[in-house]
């Protein structure tokens, strides 16, 4: 049956028991929807996003000045026990505007987004790489795509380098995009209020906190 939308949000007709029923559903959202979200305040981005940044499905978000680098040649491993270990053994490094950042093979580094990110309670967001970058070796995540619907903050990158040659990076510039799902209803534990949570509102490249998980 075909979809309908009541304030921003799909909803499907459907049969059960005899009669009809609607059913909220889960979408990945196309441009025109991101917009309306975006109205809605569903989806808030700051600064606002030029025309250029928005794809079919996506919006691009832009490399921030900030970046995170660890101290390797000072200390022999990191200690996921020690709370003060991981932030002590990393270096934040700021890039004037117009300067590139070069990320050197094998290295790894947290960076930061230009722009900040609020999710609502029933919407969910997903990091993707850009193929540009992808196609010099440049990895802009490892494993944290996912943004819990609630979230806010602005987005840590994870970057790699995986080619044989170092490249140049520089802030302002397009790194990555987003696309954003419709859950089939809003969740129990936002981000923003879930106990514990680690990151919400981020505005620098935070070190890991997995410290916080061990016990005793």
């Amino acid at each position: 049956m075909p979809l309908f939308f009541n304030h921003g949000v799909a909803w499907q007709k459907m049969r059960k028991n005899g009669g009809l029923c609607y059913s909220r559903i889960s979408m990945v959202l196309s441009d025109v929807d991101i917009k309306r979200y975006i109205e809605l305040g569903k989806i808030k981005i700051s600064p606002d996003l030029p025309p250029d940044q928005f794809g079919s499905c996506s919006v691009d978000f832009r490399l921030g000045n900030e970046f995170s680098i660890f101290e390797h040649s000072r200390h022999a491993f990191i200690d996921l026990r020690d709370k003060r270990g991981i932030e002590e053994i990393m270096r934040s490094v700021l890039v004037p505007s117009g300067d590139p950042f070069i990320l050197q093979p094998r290295e790894f580094v947290l960076a930061i987004t230009e722009e900040n990110l609020e999710l609502d309670d029933d919407v969910l967001g997903r990091l993707e790489g850009r193929s540009s970058l992808g196609r010099v070796g440049i990895i802009v995540h490892g494993t944290a795509g996912l943004f819990d619907p609630g979230w806010a903050g602005k987005a840590t990158l994870e970057l790699s380098n995986l080619s044989r040659m170092p490249v140049a990076l520089y802030p302002g510039m397009r790194i990555c995009s987003f696309t954003f799902e419709q859950l089939s209803s809003p969740s129990s534990m936002p981000y923003s209020k879930k106990v514990g949570n680690k990151y919400a509102g981020q505005t620098r490249p935070l070190a890991s906190k997995m410290a916080g998980e061990f016990k005793g």
